[in-house]
């Protein structure tokens, strides 16, 4: 179905893998338009309860593919607005599906490969990933991943990561929160693991709506954000699942979602 990404199933669990391992799983149109639909329709698929977005090889990504860079380098302003239209949608499909999402990053993650990584829920790296926002050395700007970048890290770290374009080490990454926890390989598993079943403890219709409620909240003043906190546990309380979820823990039973 793919031929840049490949999508696996198990359980209540999939994984989308970057598959272009011979250039390092940089990104080029084609992956960028399979991301789009890889995340739709995983993320409407209610037997999905969790996505996770790995690369295949010997890194996670190294950003934008050299040779579609090149392609697109003579592009006039049109075409190459479209072109990062694309690419600014498929950060904000990742960002807006429903589902958790948790980045694995290993080996290296370069350019717009951070955008994948920010976008995503969580974030956790190998201890001897390297990382970069390397387009300004390049003469560029990071401007599609930069929203994202800017909710994770807030401006002062993006300021230091992005103006000066230097390479850092995961655990440099994880003190800046653009990754949740730098570990070694084989704890690395294991902690996406625990998360993995952590999150299916919840009820998948509350961490949806958890999930849209904090994106909202986050893009507003404190007292514009109050009215919308009281109408979205007032929705949460009387839907089916919130009935279910307080039921099942007042018969001291599991909920629905867990049998």
């Amino acid at each position: 179905m793919y031929t840049t990404i490949e999508t696996e199933q198990h359980y209540h669990i999939a994984t989308i893998w970057l598959n272009r391992p011979e250039v390092r799983n940089a990104f080029n149109d084609t992956m960028i338009s399979e991301l789009i639909h890889a995340f739709e329709t995983l993320g409407s698929d209610e037997a999905v309860r969790v996505i996770t977005l790995r690369g295949r090889g010997k890194v996670f990504c190294a950003g934008a593919d050299l040779k579609w860079m090149k392609a697109t380098a003579t592009s006039g302003y049109g075409e190459s607005l479209e072109e990062n239209r694309q690419l600014a949608r498929c950060f904000q499909t990742i960002y807006n599906t429903p589902k958790p999402t948790i980045a694995v990053a290993h080996g290296a993650a370069m350019g717009g490969a951070n955008g994948l990584i920010a976008a995503c829920d969580f974030a956790y790296a190998g201890n001897d990933t390297l990382f970069a926002f390397s387009e300004v050395r390049l003469g560029l700007v990071p401007a599609t991943i930069a929203p994202y970048i800017l909710k994770r890290i807030g401006e002062t770290k993006a300021k230091e990561f992005i103006l000066t374009g230097r390479q850092f080490h995961a655990r440099e990454a994880a003190q800046a929160g653009l990754i949740n926890q730098v570990l070694q390989e084989m704890e690395l598993e294991s902690k996406v693991e625990e998360l993995i079943q952590e999150l299916l403890l919840a009820g998948p219709g509350s961490v949806a709506a958890s999930k849209q409620l904090l994106h909202r909240l986050a893009a507003k003043e404190l007292e514009a954000a109050i009215p919308d906190t009281v109408e979205a546990i007032a929705k949460a309380r009387s839907s089916p699942e919130g009935q279910e979820g307080m039921q099942a823990f007042f018969e001291k039973r599991k909920p629905n979602w867990l049998q």
